[in-house]
């Protein structure tokens, strides 16, 4: 499967939005991710719709909505018509997982769910063969900057040891604390995909893009 980086828009420079965005282009990365936070189930508030929907206008990358938001079945369908590709819900946020991961993917949206530190990978035994991407939080959700806890590499084994048993096609996310220096263990470890925010959008974004790939061990 192929492996690649997901910029973290919430570590942009607002400001100078635009700019950023065209140096992503230029990386040609594929894949934008988007924390959507309600101030709820995370202590933060990030941004909503409309912002999904002014930037669909301008740029085509994947749009990957990551929604820290409780009771997320209420918007589903607005992120949807914002400009989605992808939706992931988090299993401790939903208290219908199977009834939310349908309805996601009833507008044809990449479906995902995630699961905080704590949270076990064994719980989502039952889910697995229903979502086409897991998002392993390897810090806890709500704030940028934070350190990688560890543990989480365990964590991405054991749910791709589940992978090869269940659901061969899975997708398996890792955000928070990405860097070169665990990028490689990660993606040894069975990680498709990168959620990447301070060491992309902290100091110059096309050298940063250009490291991690490197530690990756991509062209």
């Amino acid at each position: 499967m192929k492996k690649s980086i997901a910029p973290s828009l919430l570590a942009a420079d607002f400001f100078d939005l635009s700019s950023q965005l065209e140096l992503l282009k230029k990386s040609d990365i594929e894949v934008l991710h988007l924390d959507i936070m309600d101030g709820m189930f995370v202590p933060s508030i990030s941004f909503g719709m409309p912002v999904i929907s002014s930037l669909r206008k301008s740029v085509d990358f994947f749009f990957d909505v990551h929604m820290m938001v409780e009771n997320p079945e209420r918007y589903i369908e607005d992120f949807y018509k914002s400009g989605a590709n992808g939706i992931t819900i988090h299993f401790e946020a939903c208290k219908h997982i199977d009834r939310c991961i349908s309805l996601i993917k009833s507008f044809g949206l990449r479906s995902g769910i995630a699961i905080n530190p704590a949270t076990p990978v064994s719980f989502l035994h039952n889910i697995i063969t229903e979502v086409d991407m897991v998002l392993i939080m390897s810090v806890n959700p709500g704030f940028g900057g934070q350190k990688f806890i560890p543990y989480s590499l365990d964590k991405v084994r054991e749910l791709y040891k589940i992978k090869t048993e269940k659901n061969k096609n899975l997708i398996i996310q890792v955000d928070g604390g990405i860097g070169t220096e665990n990028i490689k263990a990660l993606s040894d470890a069975g990680v498709d995909e990168f959620v990447a925010g301070s060491s992309i959008f902290k100091g110059d974004i096309l050298s940063n893009i250009t490291d991690l790939r490197d530690a990756l061990g991509r062209d």
